[in-house]
């Protein structure tokens, strides 16, 4: 049996999204969802009671930067991720593959691994597959993310290739190393940039190894937004109804509900947190930078239509004063809006799909923002 499976509940009949079910050793939870991220053990300002309080279910940490502080093995001594962060409910592990990469000028890559130096103290390292599914169950997370290469766009077909191939043969050591399958999958990931003979050769590989769930990585990395939607159309039909499917690092709006109709039920970023400690705040009537000077005397919530306890209880006027004055409850006020918003958005996308009208749901908040606006700002 494999720690985490999914069941399918219903297919959009209008748009083809699909609501399901993601059950983990530490809960069940409903997709399309949206999993906040906490880096190092923590979702930036946000308590795990807080997290609970607002709908989240997975939340998401990270191998690389829990290897480097404080260590897997102090956390596999504290009980493992759940114990030491005070989380009873999913915890997704990224591989490290992604931090590892994107510092492309201190890294070498070999068929064993990849050379690379700490980025707090420049210190030599090395990291495989193997060693980052050894990390992975040491830190006990629910989810585990395969060793993969997340190349650089654009890249070109014959990189491409070669890092594909490459992935492919990572993640088969990655199945092998993973001591722990009982209580804690591991997920593959499709990779191919922008390539479909690429990604469809990549997904091939991957699903023939079957994983318990697969995720499309390499998106969000600079592309256009109407290529993500291309590769995604065409590259979740590739992958198994039978089985999640993960788009990493994706946590617009828009996209949510794009992704969403394309197939995906998983998504992931730290763009709620990280506009938010800006000064950016995401609203049912689109981007608002409460940091200007027109919000020094507005007295109304964040967003009007929001239920949230921060909409309901503190004025834009307020948050704006905190938020120049680098008050760290001002930060905690943004972050906990903006989370707030895209797990609400999530509930909406779902009942869409109960209803069979997402593309209506689109359309209508796509006008709403602002999205449907020539030149429209995004983030």
């Amino acid at each position: 049996m494999t720690a985490v499976t999914y069941e399918l509940i219903k297919v959009c009949k209008q748009s083809g999204a699909r609501l399901g079910k993601l059950n983990t050793p530490h809960g069940t939870f409903e997709t399309p969802m949206f999993m906040p991220v906490g880096t190092l053990a923590t979702v930036k300002t946000i308590s795990p009671e807080e997290l609970k309080e607002m709908g989240a279910g997975v939340i998401l940490s990270n191998t690389y930067h829990l290897w480097l502080r404080p260590g897997e093995d102090i956390v596999r001594a504290a009980g493992g991720l759940h114990q030491f962060m005070n989380w009873d409910q999913g915890i997704l592990t990224d591989s490290g593959g992604f931090q590892v990469f994107s510092l492309s000028d201190l890294r070498d890559i070999t068929e064993e691994g990849v050379h690379f130096r700490n980025h707090l103290n420049g210190e030599k390292l090395f990291l495989t597959p193997e060693k980052s599914i050894a990390i992975q169950n040491a830190l006990g997370s629910d989810i585990m993310m395969a060793f993969d290469e997340c190349p650089p766009y654009p890249a070109s077909y014959d990189y491409m290739k070669a890092s594909v191939e490459r992935t492919s043969r990572w993640a088969e050591r990655c199945l092998k190393a993973n001591k722990k399958p009982e209580t804690q999958s591991l997920f593959g990931i499709v990779q191919g940039g922008e390539f479909e003979e690429l990604r469809r050769q990549s997904a091939r590989e991957l699903t023939s190894l079957d994983f318990p769930g697969y995720a499309v990585g390499g998106l969000s990395v600079g592309e256009p937004k109407d290529i993500m939607n291309e590769v995604l159309t065409y590259t979740t039909p590739l992958l198994p109804d039978n089985k999640p499917r993960y788009l990493m690092g994706v946590g617009s709006p828009d996209s949510l509900i794009d992704g969403a109709i394309r197939g995906i039920d998983m998504f992931d970023c730290v763009l709620p947190t990280r506009i938010a400690r800006n000064g950016t705040c995401m609203t049912s009537n689109g981007r608002l930078v409460i940091r200007n000077a027109k919000y020094a005397r507005d007295f109304g919530p964040i967003d009007e239509n929001c239920d949230c306890h921060v909409c309901k209880t503190y004025s834009r006027a307020y948050i704006r004063h905190l938020v120049k004055a680098n008050e760290t409850f001002g930060f905690r006020l943004t972050s906990y809006h903006n989370l707030y918003f895209l797990i609400k958005l999530m509930e909406c996308v779902r009942q869409a799909i109960r209803e069979d009208r997402l593309l209506d749901y689109r359309e209508a908040f796509f006008e709403q923002y602002g999205f449907n606006k020539p030149n429209a700002r995004n983030f």
